[in-house]
């Protein structure tokens, strides 16, 4: 198993690029700005990029996924369920995308945007155990992702109770690696601490650990922050829907 880290700050986010070494086969998960690291991580470990995978239509920053994508010849990949005009391959719940000896598992964990997907990694060289969870801004540590950006705030929050509750059914020991961190928008207690487990924020994440969904839906409608003007074009141009999506690459916002 290969696993790379990259830390943003404008925007605030975290992108991941993991794949399995021996059988030279790599996949990229949220890319933001720069396509450049990518493509030199990629290099250095020796890696083909097979797959770059946005876990949701972002509407924080422009998106590089289709950028990388077409930059090295990978396939494009959303959720098949996003309302999206540009090409990409749809993947669906349980789906199962196969990197060398290196698994990734797609969840539906919808709520923060209807559709969020996230990918539970397994390496079968170590065991078929799976060992982190990519969870973009369904679960953060310290704090899970706001709900109002595709949908009514209390929708959202009764969507993404379901989806936060398949996440606790995942092993305690399960590493999480989230889609941003402290000083984003996405979440209103965020940890500086770039990873968590599974059983760590059960224990200490205050909406993680609530088991009762009116209890859940109300902490969530308590001082939700105004969105960013932006975030409605950033979705659609990410989306397709806005001939600006490319221009809009270059462009900083702030974390949401």
């Amino acid at each position: 198993m290969i696993l790379r880290q990259f830390l943003h700050t404008d925007p605030v986010a975290l992108s991941y690029l993991f794949g399995c070494g021996s059988k030279a086969a790599a996949a990229v998960v949220d890319p933001v700005g720069d396509l450049a690291p990518y493509v030199k991580a990629a290099q250095d470990t020796g890696m083909r990029m097979l797959y770059v995978i946005d876990t949701h239509i972002h509407a924080d920053h422009a998106s590089s996924g289709r950028r990388l994508a077409a930059a090295t010849g990978a396939e494009y990949v959303l959720l098949a369920e996003a309302d999206a005009t540009v090409p990409f391959r749809g993947v669906r719940d349980h789906d199962v995308l196969a990197l060398g000896n290196v698994t990734a598992q797609i969840l539906h964990t919808p709520g923060h945007t209807p559709e969020h997907m996230s990918v539970v990694v397994t390496d079968q060289t170590r065991s078929d155990d799976p060992w982190f969870v990519l969870t973009g801004h369904t679960l953060l540590v310290g704090d899970v992702g706001r709900t109002e950006l595709a949908t009514t705030p209390e929708d959202g929050a009764r969507v993404l109770f379901k989806s936060l509750r398949r996440l606790k059914a995942l092993p305690d020991y399960l590493e999480v690696l989230p889609g941003a961190f402290s000083g984003s928008l996405c979440g209103r207690g965020l940890s500086g601490k770039l990873t968590s487990t599974i059983g760590f924020e059960r224990r200490h994440n205050a909406a993680f650990r609530i088991e009762d969904e009116g209890e859940f839906v109300r902490l969530m409608l308590t001082d939700i922050p105004a969105p960013p003007p932006e975030a409605a074009a950033l979705r659609a141009a990410n989306a397709g829907r806005d001939r600006l999506e490319f221009c809009l690459a270059s462009t900083p916002t702030s974390g949401y």
